[in-house]
């Protein structure tokens, strides 16, 4: 049986099912290649949905949905660190409840520019949403328990064998690309012959999701979304699930421990603060450990890799999952864009260009936080009922703060990385701005997110981003016409919005900025090209030469299929 598609994407987690909603809505259709059946929960990981992340669910009509789910509408998403579940409160990062998310000024996060502030909600809650949008789709098929065995590269595209998950069935899917999004054992990067290289150890995790009826009430205080706990005896971290008696419980295992050394439950009890006496329920447990890993290529050919196929890192604020479909999402448009026939041989180029030195430089903030979390000293007397207990409770809680509010407030992780050396963004020679897990500098230099800002009410200039290109002109419309004819003359879709007098802010010096729909800005300028087929020619990865924003000039290095 061989069944035929435009692209092939093996994994059906978030990465894998938002990369099938994203091709959807582009007329690309695509088979999902997934082990579990449908609507099989997943394993408790990634509690936390970026503000990047949900600006791009809102480009594809999932984020109210999203934002609707998880934690009670009422229940605060602050981070709040104890010496124990049920001891002191040291410090807290207030973060609004959902129902609050658009409208509070309180926390960290809530003054950013953007139309969607990020979401705590656990994986549990978000792929069910995705799952059933995107089998609701007509260009989306899935194949739940079945088998990725193996693929093969012919002249016009890819065939993928799948079978059953007990070897029998089998079947060959036939596409022009293949997505490999099945995870940190990926076998697509295992065929592809790509490497993952880095730190393999950083720390050990013993992880479990348990059920605890009425520990909020021994827990007391105000409740959190996450509870980091320190203490001498077992730290550790609690995410509250579903906020009334699920939590996924973290402990940090010291050198020379391991899962099978470490006795979990005392040292469930020993990080909650509670006693023999006090039941809880196992509901699930994965150990884990903790890596700082990065493939050496995400593309061979036809077939790409995203998602923990191409990284694995310490999930700091789940941006392993949200950097997986910042991956795709950087993809689908350019797959889609060779498949409508309008790109040329440099657009499936610009996949590992752009996103493999962000993965880099995202897997080093993550394991710098997590060493500086590691090296963190505990008080002696930090339980103690003195005065001296008292003052190293409230050192360590501002040091908590300071250290953390980087990660569970990652401005910069957000909006600040900028695609320097991709072929299809025209520069203009200006760097730009540096930024860190924190904090960034907005900018239009090109290969930066565009800055946000709203063209009327509630009308985000991201809603109203073309599928291709948007040429934001804040200055003559008219004298926009030679480039928007040459873009409809190479069929490059490119869509014109006249921004009005005082509705952009400062930071849009130029008269003429283009957007690429993943928000990322490809060219800039005072006046239209004299020569906009050029810059057309770059846009659709045409050009014969490449000038990347470090000045270096490259050869094309493929031929599109």
């Amino acid at each position: 049986m061989t069944i035929d598609t435009d692209v092939i994407i093996i994994g059906g987690g978030p990465v894998g099912q938002t990369a099938a909603i994203d091709l959807h809505a582009r007329g690309i259709s695509s088979v999902i290649v997934e082990r579990r059946r449908y609507l099989e929960p997943p394993n408790v990981k990634c509690n936390h949905v970026s503000s990047r992340t949900m600006e791009r669910f809102r480009q594809l009509g999932l984020a109210e949905e999203v934002r609707n789910a998880g934690l009670p509408a009422d229940y605060p998403q602050d981070v709040a660190f104890r010496t124990t579940l049920t001891g002191w409160e040291i410090g807290r990062i207030p973060i609004p409840a959902r129902r609050d998310r658009y409208t509070s000024r309180t926390g960290p996060d809530t003054s950013w520019a953007t139309p969607e502030p990020p979401h705590r909600i656990n994986q549990t809650f978000l792929e069910p949403i995705l799952q059933k949008h995107a089998s609701s789709l007509p260009g989306v098929t899935v194949l739940w328990e079945s088998e990725f065995r193996r693929y093969e590269q012919t002249e016009d595209g890819v065939l993928a064998v799948v079978t059953d998950l007990d070897g029998g069935n089998e079947r060959v899917i036939r596409g022009r690309f293949l997505i490999g999004a099945d995870g940190g054992r990926s076998l697509v990067r295992k065929q592809m012959g790509a490497r993952l290289s880095g730190d393999a150890v950083l720390q050990s995790v013993q992880s479990t999701c348990i059920r605890a009826e009425g520990l909020y009430e021994l827990a007391g205080g105000d409740r959190a979304w996450s509870y980091y706990i320190y203490n001498e005896r077992r730290c550790g971290h609690i995410y509250a699930i579903d906020g009334r008696e699920v939590f996924l419980v973290h402990n940090y295992l010291a050198d020379g421990e391991s899962s099978e050394s470490v006795d979990r439950d005392r040292a469930i009890r020993t990080i909650l603060g509670v006693g023999d006496d006090f039941s809880y329920e196992v509901v699930s447990k994965e150990d884990w450990v903790a890596r700082r890993l990065v493939v050496d290529k995400l593309r061979e050919g036809n077939v790409f890799l995203a998602g923990d196929a191409a990284h694995l890192w310490v999930p700091y604020a789940g941006y392993g999952m949200n950097a997986g479909i910042a991956d795709v999402l950087n993809l689908t448009w350019s797959l889609a864009a060779v498949l409508d026939g309008w790109a040329g041989v440099r657009m499936l180029d610009a996949y590992q260009a752009e996103r493999l030195p962000i993965t880099d430089q995202v897997s080093r903030f993550a394991m710098g936080h997590q060493r500086k979390v590691a090296l963190s000293r505990i008080p002696a007397h930090l339980e103690a009922h003195t005065e001296e207990g008292a003052r190293e409770r409230a050192a360590l809680g501002q040091a908590a703060y300071e250290l953390n509010v980087q990660q569970f407030a990652a401005e910069g992780l957000n909006y600040g990385y900028v695609y320097d050396r991709s072929p299809i963004i025209s520069y203009d020679g200006e760097a730009a701005p540096s930024y860190s897990m924190g904090d960034y500098t907005p900018s239009t230099v090109p290969g930066t997110r565009a800055p946000h800002f709203w063209l009327a009410d509630d009308v985000s200039l991201y809603d109203e981003l073309g599928l291709g290109y948007t040429l934001l002109a804040l200055g003559d419309t008219a004298a926009a016409e030679p480039l928007m004819a040459a873009a409809r003359d190479a069929n490059l879709p490119l869509k014109l919005i006249a921004v009005a007098d005082g509705v952009a802010p400062d930071v849009y010096r130029e008269a003429y900025v283009i957007v690429r729909h993943d928000q990322h800005i490809a060219w800039r300028g005072q006046i239209i090209p004299h020569d906009p087929n050029h810059l057309i020619d770059i846009l659709r990865g045409a050009a014969p030469h490449l000038t990347t924003a470090l000045g270096v000039v490259e050869e094309p290095t493929s031929v599109p299929a």
